[in-house]
């Protein structure tokens, strides 16, 4: 039946995710991901616009990097990552009178895509897992011949203690979760979506049920709050 810890959730649940300022110099690793490093498309001293791609993927498993901010390429070198090692690196100088709109990129109708396309496209945004692996989100979309889906299980129970970043999410990014949402289901040709919702976050729970597309065959759930509760094999 999980365990209960201490939720330490009221920390943090009630205030409005911000943005920290911008660093004037960026480090962006080319390998923050499992599979293959991504390979640089820029050269030291060009000038990129945020969203801009400056890294390709290196194979299927891998994925594109893009500016974080407006600036300049700094350098391509070597940089300390995550596992204390020394891997490649691109180096950007953030330009401080810059707004940091995001410049690069365009709305896509997701309708005219073909599974097929949406992989691709997902492999352009370079999301990943933000599990410990990081895998690219696009390999799990692309389904293994003569498999299917029927059910998209969306998991919001956010059960660890401390962390209010998905329910912030959850009350602020309502229709971003559901084009994510409708974008899944195209690409797996799934019947229909379950969001799994603690009920520890029932301002959640109601904001994501009241904030369901007409046509999106999605239901939101409440389920017992414990730990481990957010792990996929408890939650499925």
């Amino acid at each position: 039946h999980g365990i209960h810890p201490p939720e330490s959730k009221d920390l943090t649940k009630d205030k409005p995710i911000r943005r920290l300022p911008f660093a004037p110099h960026l480090i962006v690793p080319l390998s923050q991901h499992t599979g293959a490093p991504a390979k640089p498309i820029v050269r030291e001293g060009q000038e990129v616009v945020r969203g801009e791609p400056i890294a390709e993927p290196g194979g299927f498993v891998s994925v594109p990097m893009h500016a974080p901010v407006t600036g300049r390429i700094e350098k391509i070198g070597l940089a300390r990552d995550v596992r204390g090692g020394m891997s490649p690196a691109i180096f950007i100088e953030q330009y401080q009178a810059a707004n940091q709109e995001i410049l690069y990129g365009a709305e896509t109708d997701i309708d005219s895509f073909s599974p097929e396309e949406l992989v691709k496209a997902v492999q352009a945004t370079g999301v990943v897992g933000l599990g410990g692996a990081a895998f690219p989100t696009h390999v799990k979309l692309a389904l293994p011949e003569g498999k299917s889906v029927d059910t998209i299980i969306v998991n919001g129970c956010e059960c660890e203690p401390f962390l209010t970043t998905d329910h912030r999410v959850m009350l602020e990014q309502v229709d971003s979760i559901y084009k994510g949402i409708r974008i899944v289901l195209r690409a797996l040709s799934a019947k229909r979506a379950i969001v799994g919702i603690e009920t520890n976050k029932m301002d959640a729970v109601e904001t994501m049920r009241a904030g369901i597309p007409e046509g999106v065959p999605c239901t939101v759930e409440a389920i017992e709050a414990k730990y481990p509760q957010g792990a996929e094999k408890m939650l499925t």
